[in-house]
Parts: C-alpha cells; structure tokens; sequence
C-alpha cells in the first residue's frame, strides 16, 4: 500500500554534516546481518560515540555503493507481531567496496582499529585464494604488524560452530603460505573470538523502501528489517579494547560451546524441521509451519531430546524454547522455508546427528532426531526436479533415485558415515520415512 508513496521530493537520509564516529572496527561482510546484529549492537552501546565500523563488502559492491551514498546510515525496521518500529542505526562510519584492498590495509594499520567482525560463510572459511576476503584481512594484518600497531581481535559473527577456531586455522593457514614470520606475529598478536549470534533478519523489499518513505519522511534506499529479538554471545579477549556491548544487551561467557549448542539444536534444529516438513505440508513460511500441530509436535520432541544434553542453568532452556515459539509465530516476519531447507546435508551434520548421537550413548532411541534426518530425505526424494541447494545436491539427487532402504542407507551416508555406519539407526531412520508428509 505504500508502493505509491513518491521518494522523488524526500530528502535522501544522511548525516546532514555531524561527522561519524572515528572508525575503530574493521567489518568484512556487509549485508543485512551485520547491519542488524553487530552495527545495532554498537551503535545501542553507551560507548557508541568512540566506535566506528568500517563495513567492507564482500563479493559485490552495491551495498556500499548505496550506504555510502547516505553517509553509512539506515533505518532499521523492527518488525514485531503489532507494528513496526524505525530506527536510524548510524554506527557505520564507512561503508566500502571489498577490492579496495588500499582502505583496508590502511584501516587494519592503524593503532585506533582494535577488533575486526566477520559476516562470512563456511566455505569463506574453507577458500584460500588470493581474492578471498581472509586473504585480504591476511594482507590487511601484515600490513598493521609492518607498521608495529599492536594486538587486535578478529571476531566470527556467522553460524559456524567453533567459529574462533575455524577463524583462526583458516588465518594461520593463509599466513603460512605468505609468510612464516606473519603467522608467528599473529599467534601472537591476534585473539580469536568465538561467537553465537541471533537474529531473524529477512530480505529487504521494495515496500519496505516505500514503507520508510512513507513513516519516516526522508529517502532510504537500504533499510533493513529484523525482528525485535537479538541475541549476542561471546567468548575471548579483546587486547586493544571494546564496545561496552554488554550494556547493549550481549553476554560475555568463558565458554561459548554450550551457548553454541543451544543455537544450533534448539533454533537451527527446529528451523530444519519446520522447513522440510513444512513444505511437504504445504506451509511456505515458518510463522505458517509452527502453527501446524504436527510441524509442532515435531519441534517440540527434538527440544525434549535435545534438552537433556543443555544441563547448564545459564542456558535457561525452558525460557529460550518460549522465546522461540513467539519469535517463529510472528506472522509479520516472512521467514521463508524454502530459503532455510538450503544445504541440507550440512546442516543436519551439526544439528540432528549430535543429538542423535548423545540421545544412543544415553540408552534412548533417538527417535526425534531421527525423525529430522527422516523427513529431510522425504523432502530431497519428493524434490525429483532438483529444486533445492546443497553442496552435495547431485549425490543427494543421485542416492534420492534409488528405492527403499537403500535410498536411507545412501542418503544417511551423505549426512553421517557414522549414523549410516549402524543397521540399527539405519532401520529406525527409515521407519520413520513419511511420517510427517501430509495425512
């Protein structure tokens, strides 16, 4: 309804000559994520005023192209159950093309940059060449270790478990083959920290634009939209110093793991659940697939599962799990199932198979774990066309082809060579084959 709203007349939104914070973080990845997690974070800390971000881009320049344009800011709209709620997010003092590989070994050279975020998938992690932006943060390091600017800490923002190691491996690997000198530097200059992060945060759309148009009065051309939720957690040293993000909202623990698992089974686990039964039901959105009894049923016995492996109070699982139900009703966030059923074979990997795997070493059957590996391979054998993404998708489109037990065992060996690894497990996953198709 605001699509007819003429932005002509508006005034772009900018900083109208107040200057940016100075830039004390270096972010690689801007897109949504950041913007609504990391840059909202510190922009809502007490310290704000002292801690500018420097937010690279990553494949593609446009995001900067247009965040430049308006001075680093935009609006977040918190979208909630009963309305939304705008507001000017301005922690983003720079907003930049990824090759300009010049600005960023500038910035990382610089005595006042004391932490570099990451917004980067796991196969950033696992790619090595001379464009990737680890590369470039290697390069970036050399050149702050060349100008003696002292110790820094790289934080992982991304859904990788054990994200600060997996960070820090991929680093040391890449400074290895530069130079042996730089990898010593950075063992001993560089802290890793490790991080859970959380917040539903959908595409953008044209409305949304017309919508800020019409609420707030000026012209924004990148707004960005997120639930109010937002969680933060982490987990390492920050020898240069920090946002007081804390005061924001996030949490500082000394071991991340837990916090991790709780993530991952609880809100990740669920996530794929509702997706794959949720399409097959017929449901496109997740607010659309928990309120389906079975989908929810389904949720609902993973968490129990799951939970008898979440022992610490800190957790506070029963409230998490609440939390998680309002978070996935909200019919007004269109989370889209199609979008979350992508890698598959991934993504079971670290959210059905360690539940499943804790679930027999306790003497139980594993049954709703199980069930998630089951309804996945309904889903892939039921998509004959191929429509779906996974790293593995012509293995899986081939192991789909075939019939009965054997299609279990060989799609089982796609997610787990353990699981698929036990008749047992094997029988019990096929069992439970079609059990939450439609009915």
């Amino acid at each position: 309804m605001h699509a007819t709203v003429s932005t002509e007349v508006l005034p772009l939104l900018g900083r109208s000559g107040a200057p940016a914070p100075p830039v004390r973080i270096v972010h690689l990845g801007l897109g949504a994520f950041h913007r609504s997690h990391q840059a909202w974070f510190t922009a809502h800390a007490p310290d704000a005023a002292e801690w500018g971000i420097a937010s690279f881009t990553g494949r593609r320049p446009d995001a900067a192209r247009v965040l430049a344009a308006q001075d680093g800011l935009f609006t977040l709209i918190e979208r909630g159950g009963d309305g939304d709620r705008f507001e000017v997010v301005g922690s983003i003092a720079e907003a930049i093309d990824g090759a300009d590989t010049a600005r960023l070994d500038a910035l990382l050279a610089a005595p006042s940059t004391a932490i570099v975020t990451l917004t980067v998938t796991e196969a950033v992690y696992e790619k090595h060449d001379a464009d990737s932006p680890l590369a470039r943060l290697c390069h970036g390091l050399s050149a702050r270790r060349q100008a003696g600017a002292g110790p820094i800490a790289v934080v992982s923002c991304d859904n990788v478990a054990g994200n600060a190691e997996v960070a820090q491996k991929a680093l040391l690997a890449i400074a290895e083959g530069l130079d042996s000198g730089l990898a010593s530097w950075m063992r001993e200059n560089v802290s890793f920290v490790g991080t859970s992060v959380d917040r539903i945060t959908p595409r953008t759309t044209p409305d949304d634009v017309a919508l800020v148009a019409s609420e707030c009065g000026y012209r924004d051309e990148a707004p960005v939209v997120a639930e109010p939720f937002a969680n933060w957690i982490l987990a390492g040293d920050f020898p240069a110093g920090r946002p007081r993000w804390e005061d924001a909202g996030a949490q500082f623990v000394a071991d991340i793991e837990p916090f991790e698992n709780r993530k991952l089974w609880l809100l990740n686990g669920a996530h794929s659940i509702l997706a794959y039964a949720g399409q097959l039901r017929g449901h496109t959105t997740v607010a659309e697939a928990i309120a389906d009894p079975v989908c929810r049923d389904a949720v609902e016995a993973f968490w129990d599962a799951a939970a008898r492996h979440l022992t610490l109070p800190e957790l506070a699982v029963p409230q998490y799990r609440a939390a998680l139900i309002e978070r996935f009703s909200n019919p007004r966030i269109a989370h889209h199932l199609a979008q979350i059923a992508a890698d598959g074979t991934t993504k079971l990997r670290m959210r059905a198979v360690p539940v499943l795997s804790a679930e027999i070493a306790g003497g139980r059957t594993g049954v709703a774990a199980a069930r998630m590996i089951a309804v996945w391979m309904d889903f892939v054998s039921a998509a004959a066309s191929g429509d779906f993404q996974d790293p593995l998708k012509d293995q899986v489109l081939e192991a789909a082809s075939l019939e009965g037990r054997e299609r279990t065992q060989a799609l089982a060996e796609l997610v787990s060579p353990a699981v698929a690894g036990d008749p047992v497990l094997v029988d019990r996953i096929h069992s439970l084959r079609g059990t939450l198709d439609r009915q």
